[in-house]
């Protein structure tokens, strides 16, 4: 393995780098892209459950902020319900778009590891040919060796250029497949809390 880095010449070392980087994104966003962990199953029932009991306070909205990113959306509704449905509303989406930023956080950096490493494999080709073709100009054809060293060096570097770009590239678009779903699911409990807190202000308008 060593021997086949070598030989590849100086720009297996960013690629190496490019792909130590990527592995530890898609490790991190995988973690960290839980839609369990994310948007929990109870939490709207548990804030219903609260608003049902009169049991709403500063410390359950604390709590509810704490829990995770939908309790971070649907505390910053619940803090701002009593200023009216637009209001409530407004401050839910700045929530869930701060909410957003953080999901996508590294898949810029994962994209573009993918867009360059490909370059760096190409520029890795173009001087690895450049090399053969100084030394034919040099020696001719007749030192097969020193032909061959530049050829490998082209071949390993857009080898390993692809072999990082290729897994990178699909790991951003699976991760971007994900947070498209979780913010989905993100507005769909949103709009619950919309609807109930709407509900219960047209019951307590008619008593």
């Amino acid at each position: 393995m060593f021997e086949m880095v070598k030989a590849g010449g100086w720009l297996m070392l960013p690629i190496l780098l490019c792909s130590a980087a990527a592995l530890a994104i898609c490790i991190e966003r995988w973690i960290e892209l839980n839609p369990k962990k994310i948007a929990p199953p109870n939490t709207f029932p548990q804030v219903s459950d609260w608003l049902k009991n009169n049991q709403m306070d500063a410390e359950k909205l604390r709590r509810l902020r704490q829990s995770s990113a939908l309790g971070e959306i649907l505390a910053a509704g619940l803090a701002n319900a009593r200023h009216g449905r637009e209001v409530m509303k407004e401050s839910i989406e700045d929530a869930a778009s701060h909410v957003i930023h953080r999901l996508e956080k590294y898949l810029n950096a994962l994209g573009t590891i993918a867009a360059i490493t490909p370059l760096l494999g190409l520029l890795g080709t173009v001087i690895g040919m450049i090399r053969v073709f100084s030394e034919i100009m040099l020696q001719g054809t007749g030192n097969a060796s020193v032909l061959a060293g530049g050829i490998s060096e082209a071949l390993i570097t857009t080898a390993s250029g692809l072999s990082v770009a290729i897994p990178a590239l699909m790991m951003h678009r699976y991760y971007v497949r994900r947070i498209d779903s979780i913010v989905v699911e993100l507005e769909q409990e949103t709009i619950k809390l919309v609807n109930h807190m709407h509900l219960v202000a047209s019951k307590g308008s008619k008593s």
